[in-house]
């Protein structure tokens, strides 16, 4: 269940009609309208509710993966060895940092309508750059599991930067293998290992 929660954390940021309108948004209303029109159209696609992968992850690309900021959870998830990085490396496990967490989590869109999710008051103030939105998602059946977001204004709009799953960061979740794997191997190692990762997962391993 919490893989599907994970990913339900990261369709609150999609289907954004227009970039424009996005960006005039604030924080926490984006999170509602957007979670919301997601939902109404996975109800309304059969294939994706079936598990259709193209549209699954056509879905993903052109309404979720827009509003995250994949270079800095990359960079949160690394730690202290992103700044041992060379900037072409940092592309490299940016890149697949990306492609793991699509792949691990797109399988769960298809189950985002079965779920009720509860929208709680944004504590900001004028002039944040930096905020939280709390939401609360529950299942018949299963209890209630609280979801933030961690969102930053940029120059496009807002971005989501990590997710934190009862109090649990997404990035932060990461940060400890890839911590021990930059010890063992470096980054030229911690790089192979995603894109064996990703390969695995490709070839349905």
């Amino acid at each position: 269940m919490i893989n599907a929660i994970r990913f339900i954390a990261l369709l609150a940021l999609s289907a954004v009609p227009a970039m424009a309108a996005a960006n005039a948004l604030a924080p926490d209303v984006l999170v509602k309208d957007t979670t919301n029109d997601v939902v109404r159209i996975v109800k309304q696609d059969k294939d994706i509710k079936g598990g259709n992968s193209k549209k699954v992850y056509a879905l993903m690309e052109t309404k979720v993966l827009p509003h995250f900021d994949f270079r800095q959870m990359t960079q949160l998830a690394v730690g202290k060895s992103w700044r041992q990085a060379t900037p072409d490396e940092q592309e490299q496990l940016t890149r697949e940092f990306k492609a793991l967490l699509v792949r691990t989590y797109s399988a769960a869109i298809t189950s985002v309508a079965d779920y009720k999710i509860e929208f709680k008051p944004i504590r900001m103030q004028p002039g944040d750059t930096d905020v939280l939105v709390s939401t609360e998602v529950s299942k018949p059946g299963a209890p209630p599991v609280a979801i933030d977001y961690r969102l930053e204004k940029q120059e496009g709009g807002w971005k989501v930067y990590d997710v934190l799953v009862d109090s649990v960061s997404l990035v932060t979740v990461y940060r400890n293998s890839f911590n021990s794997e930059v010890r063992k191997n470096g980054i030229a190692g911690l790089i192979q290992s995603l894109v064996r990762r990703n390969q695995t997962s490709a070839s349905g391993g």
